[in-house]
């Protein structure tokens, strides 16, 4: 076991998207953006015969006026299936880390399912744990429910799958002279910077600063892990979106909308758009991110129903993850923080940000 250096980035990656539960937030960029934002990106690895069998991006950010730190593992850690031994010495190489940089405990919110049992056995030996209701844990946690489309059929096939109302909407955006422009460059993230804030305006969330999306340009879109969209009515934008991909799956990340021609369905057509894409880069699986859960077929935050029913109608399936667990270095500080945890996220995090979903 071993911390990595920069020279395995592709490598790195390589394992990440080859895995079943991959998560693009565990490539070696996703670490760069967010050195960008306060973090400061940790890898640690298990190799044999130079060969990844797991691997953590663990991002690091200190607690102010204590000398101590968080550890948080966005959609990790990553361990082969066919070696999940290999989880418990991951976990002890990142034990070693906590100790050098203080950290009293270790969030994690891998994309596995409640099924999985193997690997949430690794997990409890590992001394990981569920919070308790007392302790939702900081800032930065991913969606527990999502919804995924099979995009590994023909075009015409995933077409069909899709609900008909879902289909005429496609049809009437295009016939009313919606367009999608995938071919953006670094200047569109002005328009889609501007479309965002209409959009947080409107669903009351808060947004980061432009730079961060020129950022997420510079070391995520421009290397091939994502792209962005653009959609215009009367050569104006009306709405936009981010994807990324890797390995066999892409995830609709960001999406921002105008208040003015919703009437033309643009979100429909821009939707349709990306799943395209993502075939063209050999994905199979389109993630479209966070819902609201759900308890018979049924969404139990109200104001959510409306997303759950709008990417249902893509022919997305509902799919529940296993939630943040926590694996706790110092009882006495993670008892202190869960006590100040209000306090201590305005000083990590001022004000509201809109999160990876």
């Amino acid at each position: 076991m071993t911390q990595t250096t920069p020279y395995d980035r592709t490598q790195w990656n390589e394992f990440v998207a080859s895995c079943p539960y991959g998560d693009v937030l565990q490539c070696w960029e996703w670490g760069e953006l967010k050195a960008r934002t306060g973090w400061e990106p940790l890898h640690f690895a298990v190799r044999e015969q130079g060969r990844f069998l797991a691997t953590a991006l663990v991002l690091k950010r200190p607690i102010p006026r204590t000398g101590r730190s968080l550890f948080y593992c966005p959609r990790g850690p990553i361990v082969d299936p066919q070696t999940p031994r290999a989880l418990g010495e991951l976990v002890a190489a990142i034990r070693d880390g906590a100790a050098e940089h203080r950290a009293i405990a270790l969030k994690i919110d891998p994309a596995i399912t409640p099924d999985q049992t193997a690997m949430l056995e690794q997990l409890r030996a590992s001394g990981f744990a569920p919070p308790t209701a007392s302790s939702s844990g900081f800032g930065g946690v991913q969606p527990r429910a999502v919804m995924k489309v099979d995009i590994s059929s023909d075009c015409d096939a995933l077409l069909a799958g899709f609900h008909k109302k879902w289909r005429y909407n496609i049809r009437y955006a295009g016939r009313n002279g919606v367009t999608v422009r995938s071919d953006c460059t670094r200047g569109d993230i002005e328009p889609f910077y501007a479309l965002l804030g209409v959009t947080a305006t409107r669903d009351k969330f808060g947004v980061r600063s432009r730079s961060y999306y020129e950022d997420m340009w510079d070391l995520i879109i421009e290397p091939g892990l994502g792209k962005l969209f653009m959609t215009y009515a009367d050569d104006k934008p009306i709405a936009g979106a981010i994807a990324f991909a890797l390995g066999a799956q892409a995830w609709y990340v960001y999406g921002a909308s105008s208040d003015e021609h919703r009437n033309l369905m643009p979100n429909h057509l821009m939707q349709w758009e990306m799943m395209q894409w993502a075939k063209e880069q050999g994905c199979t699986v389109y993630d479209m991110r966070g819902v609201s859960p759900e308890v018979d077929g049924e969404p139990v935050v109200e104001h959510l129903a409306g997303l759950n029913r709008f990417k249902k109608g893509f022919g997305a399936q509902y799919i529940e993850y296993v939630g943040d667990w926590d694996l706790v270095f110092s009882k006495v500080w993670h008892a202190v923080f869960q006590r100040l945890a209000p306090a201590v996220k305005r000083l990590i995090r001022p004000g509201h940000e809109d999160t990876e979903q």
